[in-house]
């Protein structure tokens, strides 16, 4: 799961990094998920794929430890 921004709200979202389907700039954030839903985000696209790769990272370290 990552934490995002919603584009004009002070809310954050938890989303499933590994719904995302696509990440888009038009100059907003776009998230695609795999489900159809769509979301405009504060975030950069950048952000967003740094944050996936973290949350990645710690996903598959910590499944190495447990071996």
């Amino acid at each position: 799961m990552i934490k995002l921004k919603r584009l004009n709200q002070s809310a954050t979202i938890v989303i499933n990094a590994e719904l995302i389907e696509m990440v888009e700039e038009t100059p907003d954030t776009i998230i695609k998920l795999t489900n159809g839903t769509k979301m405009v985000v504060q975030n950069s696209a950048d952000e967003v794929i740094d944050l996936v790769i973290e949350y990645k990272q710690k996903i598959y370290l910590g499944l190495q430890k447990n071996i």
